[in-house]
């Protein structure tokens, strides 16, 4: 049963749980990784027979898998995949950015151009579930970013084939080659390039403690989106608000892992005993009451507050992945909240729609780093480089200042490089 705590009872540090996943498996990973540098697609191969318990002849998806799947999935699934892939094209396309130019009178010329990463690398899990959403969301800004190509490893099913659905959610999303690889064979392989799986710029997207170490040991080599943890969801709510939706977005997150974080902070004591006893009815429904019950009993936790301002404060100190306003008039506090992932406004705004359907992403800062990043976005996927331009008029003139600066660090090179340009 969740816990329930008045507030003061228990520390901001202690409301989520938060650890390290990746520690205990950073030996295991280190050897996976070297053991795909040094033997390429034969150790994909490999890791395919001892962790997937299939024996694959070729490694990455047919045109003909990819047209197969779509044919399979049912057609309603195909249009909310469409409908779903306009909402996210709609709002990524707002954060597309562009260069900018500054001329001066005196013919120097400074400016920063954009330009998109040549190769995105998206993991999508499998295992307990598949996640075609994910692909929508990862892709999506990619190629709005303008990213030449976009590869795709997914973990295949003891049969080689790779869920349907994800397949045909890469065929909306516009993915280009898609491989039967997960784990952390498939960080390496599109870190350092194999015979089949070309080596990327980005790896992006979420997956368990290996994936997690792996992008981490991978990071310089080629660029990350994030080190992602355990799901996390905070509800502020008010007494007004119908117990049985809290109930029900808090084991949304509580399903994906037992180790999620699910967590209400409320100024009602009624509505806080009220959720408890709702979530006692609801978990023996869920086909995942194992795994919602078991993060929810070991890391749920119901605050109550003295009101709602307070509970804000709450969630500034934690940073949530997910929060939810659900109160009749969240515009109110928007303005209040510094640091969270993504914020849902509203009685009738469940975390699900950003997981599917509403157009912002749903990879997300976890573990409190919503502090200092931001979701998954257009951003990800391009880079900026700067450009300056000075004639030798302008030049002179600060020639004597940038050798002054130079010198003061002891770079005389520096220096002459401004001067010896210049007339004596």
């Amino acid at each position: 049963m969740i816990k329930i705590y008045k507030y003061g009872e228990v520390s901001a540090e202690e409301i989520f749980a938060r650890f390290n996943p990746t520690a205990s498996v950073e030996g295991v990973v280190t050897e996976i990784i070297a053991s795909v540098v040094k033997n390429g697609d034969e150790a994909l191969k490999a890791y395919a027979r001892k962790f997937d318990g299939v024996d694959l002849k070729s490694l990455e998806v047919s045109e003909q898998e990819i047209e197969n799947a779509f044919e399979t999935v049912e057609p309603q699934f195909v249009e909310i995949l469409q409908r779903a892939a306009e909402n996210i094209r709609e709002f990524h396309s707002k954060q597309k950015r562009e260069g900018f130019t500054i001329r001066k009178d005196n013919g120097v010329v400074i400016g920063q151009k954009v330009t998109p990463i040549d190769k995105a690398g998206l993991y999508v899990p499998g295992g307990t579930a598949a996640y075609p959403s994910t692909v929508l969301m990862d892709a999506i800004p990619a190629k709005i970013a303008g990213c030449k190509e976009i590869v795709m490893v997914t973990p295949p099913a003891k049969d080689g084939s790779v869920n349907a659905a994800v397949l045909a959610a890469a065929k909306v999303a516009g993915v280009d080659r898609i491989f039967k690889v997960g784990g952390a064979q498939a960080i390496a392989a599109l870190a350092y390039g194999t015979e089949s799986i070309p080596k990327v710029d980005k790896i992006v997207g979420p997956g368990n403690a290996y994936v997690a170490e792996a992008k981490k040991q991978v990071f310089g080599k080629v660029s990350i989106d994030m080190i992602a943890g355990p799901s996390e969801i905070l509800i502020v709510a008010d007494g007004t608000c119908n117990p049985a939706y809290v109930a029900a977005d808090l084991l949304s997150q509580a399903e994906h892992d037992k180790m999620a974080s699910a967590v209400l902070v409320t100024d009602s004591e009624r509505l806080a005993y009220a959720v408890s006893e709702e979530l006692e009815k609801q978990i023996p429904l869920l086909a995942r009451k194992e795994i919602a019950r078991k993060s929810i009993d070991d890391n749920g936790k119901i605050i109550i507050a003295e009101n709602l301002s307070q509970a804000i404060e709450i969630s500034n100190e934690i940073a949530p992945e997910h929060l939810e306003l659900c109160m009749d008039e969240p515009f109110q506090y928007l303005d209040q909240v510094k640091h969270a992932g993504s914020v849902f406004m509203g009685k009738y705004c469940p975390e699900a729609l950003g997981d599917y359907f509403a157009g912002p992403n749903h990879t997300l800062p976890t573990s409190g780093t919503a502090r200092f990043s931001s979701p998954l976005s257009v951003d990800d996927f391009v880079k900026k480089s700067q450009f300056t331009y000075y004639t030798a008029e302008a030049l002179e003139e600060v020639s004597h200042s940038v050798a002054y600066f130079a010198n003061q660090e002891g770079l005389g090179a520096h220096a002459l490089s401004a001067t010896v340009r210049c007339k004596k």
